[in-house]
């Protein structure tokens, strides 16, 4: 049986080899593996994710975990510990992920589904507000 761990392994190892870029269902999407550092566990994972550009080179990621009922893990993560390194193509850059509410997350959220429409369907397979990061460069 195929978990997602090993999907994401999978996303990760072709975002390696080919300097950031991916197929399949990702295909032309920005992608970015952000290293966020477990909450409970203090153990540093690697997830994939569609990234939209923001203001001044910020970079946007969304929490929507496919529309499912709860965050995903990296949420709280990303919560306990904001200052995270991404990779974006070949590079590795150090950042803070701060999350958005109010105005500025719908201002974000409707770019992103104007550009991405999948995450408005995801929006309306869940009752939670699906969470926006911005994330900002360090140094």
């Amino acid at each position: 049986m195929t978990t997602p761990n090993d999907c994401n392994q999978k996303i990760i190892d072709e975002f390696r080899a080919n300097e950031g870029r991916v197929g399949g269902m990702f295909e032309g999407a920005r992608m970015i593996l952000i290293h966020h550092i477990g909450a409970k566990s203090g153990v540093e994972r690697v997830v994939p994710l569609v990234w939209f550009p923001h203001d001044d080179g910020q970079m946007a990621i969304i929490a929507s975990a496919g529309g499912a009922p709860n965050h995903p893990a990296w949420y709280h993560n990303l919560r306990a510990n904001p200052k995270i390194d991404v990779e974006v193509g070949a590079e590795t850059l150090p950042v803070v992920a701060t999350e958005v509410e109010g105005e500025e997350r719908d201002a974000i959220w409707q770019r992103v589904v104007a550009a991405a429409p999948g995450f408005a369907e995801y929006q309306q397979k869940t009752t939670r507000t699906i969470p926006v990061f911005v994330l900002s460069r360090l140094g």
